[in-house]
């Protein structure tokens, strides 16, 4: 018989009057078991299990199950509930009361309590999950992704957060906390500066070497958070806002997750996720080897792998987190809100299945619905006017939130993984003049790239490509959440070190040795992506540069011989490496680490590896860990991919794809050993991991730029209102629709006088509410970090005045009542003057 993980196992005589000597087991009841050989599906708490002998007697050939209901699992505690015998009887193969040995039940009951007492047991550890709102300034901020100068915020589609996972051995053993960013990257200046605060708060018990930090990759939220000049020339530099705003987030839901550790069990499940990306180089992908081709389905990865942590007290799962590769770029380069794109999505839809039990985001208001007479509801709205606007409180919006974060809700996060050629936009590419597909080498149109245009599943509604790219995630993760069985055991452990990219000595094999570069990029940067198209002139797969654009580039910077000769066959369009003023264009000194937990291994990578890089790296890491492991590592080891992680370095190509210079080759700044030197890095630090030992510490830290960013995006100098107006006045109201009700895919919508959105984040608030009447009470039902409610900011035709646009789509399960939309903001008379809080309703609604 197999004994599962996680088992405490003892020998007692129990008084049978055959005289046998039984084995019993105490294990979690969350392990399924079928037939004979005990494997049943438990349903919570502890199992003691008796397996009988196969003698002639009057239980011969019987398996004996108590099942102790509600145990805690905690350590050195055990609370027994309702008990049952039953027994597996092999002759029938039924289940059946055991009522005659009831008189056991004392002794097993004893048994079992004793068992509970273990100071440790296997499959067991520390786990804590945390969230914060990580929102930033939500008008003229330009976004971090597509470098697109024209794209600045102008509103939220709904809000951006950290996620947090921390597991430990114990209180005092190893232990690593893994953030999730709805964020374009991860930055390495905000790695610096949230260590700077966790050795404040924790001393040494969170640092570079197990803390990691890793981006979903929506380009729709704010830059001006990354130290390096190529990263920020579009924002103009540096915002401190936005900085601001994503370290204090990662700080607090680590200060959450920390603070929430308690006895647990984590589990492991994977599973294909499908139609959710499409490879947007496929050309490059065939410059791959047949022979490795061959070995893969896809020319992407499909997997997703999910951890579902369950806490042992209540058996009630307190998170998931979850690797699968997908751009976030589902909203365009056109887009101005605020979004976490489809990964941000994914996690809203997860978070809500969980929390209101239903796969619907807006179940939650239906228990304060019955069924309605329209008509008098229609009446009574009418009656219901505008509240102008009124002063509130700085928190008062956080009382308005639908979810308020007391740091003890459900956490699913969905990470991102070696995303450097998937795109999500799964229809493909096609050129916007004619409709036809793209050319397939260059994805251009005629030669000209910005035509070339990727569709999404919901074209040409970024909204709609972006729900459903987040629905097909979800929808998997909740199948492998509710189907995970594999618990993770084992030590927990991590390995972290420095390199200098810009010159490491790669060995390809015992006679050949070469070299990574300094950071350039090629000009098939310049071109983007078809999720993406760059500037005009360009176009992914260009191995020349002409001389108008060889001039402009040498006024920045005429790249050194040696570049020109490393990079081959990339033409330098950039030589950022080579660039140093007014500071650092791009990074030389990157981190690598590892992160394990049992037989689960997460690679931190810096950068966006391609689909077949990703796959490189894997096996080798593995192979690694399997062969100096001493057999702690096996085929069942699973190693995944945290993309864009602790700091960013654009994209990470194989040798091969890398001749053929489309955008991602063009972007892997290191030349065309950049893999090589990957591969070889990690191995080092998975054999030093699999051996027990620590990379050697020489000393190397990444630079910390803070003191000399710049800064050229200006503060608000202040709001203003037209005469006779306050801020939170309508200057729109909601249109009442000709059937004097709205129903389900319906917009309502109301503008309200505003002020800069900049003044204030509202984080952990809401700028905009839909309230509907209960009672003689109106309840926030939905806020704006809901799907279906945006909120809109701009200025007005004069340019003076600021104006808030509150958009409901209603959903299909809205309940029938009677609705208002509300506005919450900041005004500031001067750019030094204090904040002063508003808020203000619209008129009522009825929704049919």
């Amino acid at each position: 018989m197999k004994i599962p993980s996680g088992l405490g196992c003892f020998r007692r005589r129990l008084g049978f009057s055959d005289d046998r000597d039984p084995v019993a087991f105490i294990a979690p009841q969350s392990h399924p078991r079928t037939g004979p050989e005990g494997e049943v599906r438990w349903p919570s708490g502890i199992l003691c299990w008796r397996r009988g002998s196969t003698e002639t007697s009057a239980t011969a050939g019987r398996d004996i199950w108590l099942g102790l209901l509600e145990a805690t699992g905690s350590v050195g505690r055990l609370k027994l509930g309702a008990a049952s015998w039953m027994f597996w009887n092999e002759d029938t193969h039924r289940t059946e009361k055991m009522h005659k040995h009831l008189y056991l039940l004392p002794i097993v009951v004893t048994i079992c309590a004793a068992f509970a007492l273990v100071d440790e047991v296997d499959g067991e550890y520390l786990i804590g999950v945390g969230s914060y709102d990580m929102t930033g300034p939500s008008a003229g901020v330009n976004m971090m992704g597509y470098a697109n100068i024209e794209q600045s915020t102008a509103g939220i589609h709904f809000r951006l957060r950290t996620r947090t996972f921390i597991v430990a051995e114990s209180s005092q053993g190893a232990r690593f906390a893994f953030v999730n960013l709805d964020a374009g990257m991860a930055s390495q200046l905000v790695t610096i500066k949230v260590l700077e605060r966790l050795k404040t708060r924790f001393g040494d018990l969170y640092t570079q070497e197990n803390l990691a930090i890793s981006g979903t990759h929506t380009h729709a939220g704010p830059a001006g958070y990354l130290q390096y000049v190529v990263y920020s020339v579009t924002s103009l530099g540096f915002i401190n806002q936005t900085f601001g705003a994503i370290v204090t987030a990662i700080e607090q839901s680590i200060v959450q997750a920390h603070n929430n550790l308690k006895p647990g069990s984590i589990f492991l499940n994977t599973g294909d996720v499908v139609n959710a990306g499409i490879n947007r180089s496929p050309s490059a992908y065939l410059f791959n080897t047949p022979e490795e081709r061959a070995r893969y389905t896809s020319n992407v990865d499909t997997t997703m792998t999910l951890l579902k942590f369950l806490d042992s007290a209540s058996n009630r799962s307190i998170g998931a987190f979850s690797w699968f590769a997908t751009h976030g770029t589902s909203m365009s380069r056109d887009n101005k809100l605020i979004s976490g794109d489809n990964k941000g999505a994914a996690a809203r839809f997860f978070e809500d299945w969980f929390s209101f039990s239903n796969n619907s985001l807006s179940t939650r208001i239906t228990k304060f619905s019955t069924t309605h007479d329209i008509s008098r509801l229609t009446k009574k709205a009418k009656k219901i006017k505008a509240t102008g606007g009124k002063p509130c409180g700085k928190t008062t919006s956080q009382g308005f939130k639908v979810r308020k974060n007391d740091g003890t809700g459900f956490v699913g996060a969905f990470c991102q993984s070696n995303v450097g050629d998937v795109s999500p936009n799964v229809l493909g590419a096609f050129c916007t003049d004619s409709g036809k597909p793209c050319d397939f080498n260059h994805s251009s149109c005629n030669g000209n790239d910005q035509l070339c245009v990727g569709r999404g599943p919901g074209y040409p509604d970024e909204i709609l490509s972006t729900k459903i790219i987040g629905e097909r995630q979800f929808e998997k993760a909740m199948e492998l959440f509710s189907s995970a069985t594999n618990l993770l055991s084992g030590k927990i452990d991590y390995r972290h070190t420095y390199i200098n990219f810009t010159n490491i000595e790669v060995h390809l094999n015992e006679s050949t040795v070469v070299k990574t570069c300094p950071a350039a990029l090629g000009s098939g940067f310049a071109a983007g992506t078809t999720d993406g198209p760059g500037m005009f002139g360009f176009q992914q797969g260009d191995t020349e540069i002409n001389e108008f654009w060889k001039q402009l580039r040498d006024l920045l910077k005429e790249p050194s011989k040696y570049q020109v000769d490393c990079q081959q066959p990339k033409p330098v369009l950039l030589s950022t490496g080579e660039m140093f003023e007014p500071y650092a264009w791009a990074p030389a000194i990157l981190p690598i680490q590892m992160l394990r937990l049992g037989n689960f291994v997460i690679l931190s990578v810096p950068g966006e590896f391609t689909t077949m890089a990703g796959r490189r790296l894997r096996e080798a890491v593995k192979e690694t860990l399997i062969s100096n492991g001493n057999g702690e590592f096996d085929d069942e080891t699973h190693v995944v991919i945290a993309g864009l992680t602790n700091t960013y370095s654009q994209y990470v190509a194989t040798f091969e794809e890398y001749k053929q210079q489309r955008y991602e080759a063009a972007s892997t700044l290191y030349g065309p050993h950049t893999l090589s030197a990957y591969i070889q890095e990690f191995t080092k630090l998975a054999k030093a991991m699999a051996t027990g030992k620590k990379p050697a510490d020489i000393g190397l830290l990444p630079p910390d730029l803070s003191s000399v960013q710049i800064s050229l995006l200006q503060d608000p100098l202040g709001d203003s209102l037209p005469p006779g107006k306050r801020f939170g006045d309508m200057e729109q109201d909601v249109a009442q629709p000709n059937g004097g009700s709205f129903k389900n895919g319906d917009k309502p919508r109301a503008t309200f006088w505003s002020a800069n959105p900049r003044n204030d984040l509202l984080i952990e608030g809401t700028f905009a509410v839909v309230e509907m009447l209960q009672g003689g009470r109106w309840i926030p039902v939905y806020d704006d970090d809901d799907f279906s409610l945006v909120f809109k900011w701009n200025a007005d035709n004069s340019g003076m005045y600021g104006l808030a646009n509150i958009e409901w789509e209603v959903p299909e399960v809205a309940a029938a009542g009677v609705y208002r939309l509300r506005h919450f903001g900041s005004s500031k008379k001067t750019k030094d003057s204090p904040n002063e809080y508003y808020t203000g309703a619209s008129s009522a609604f009825t929704v049919a």
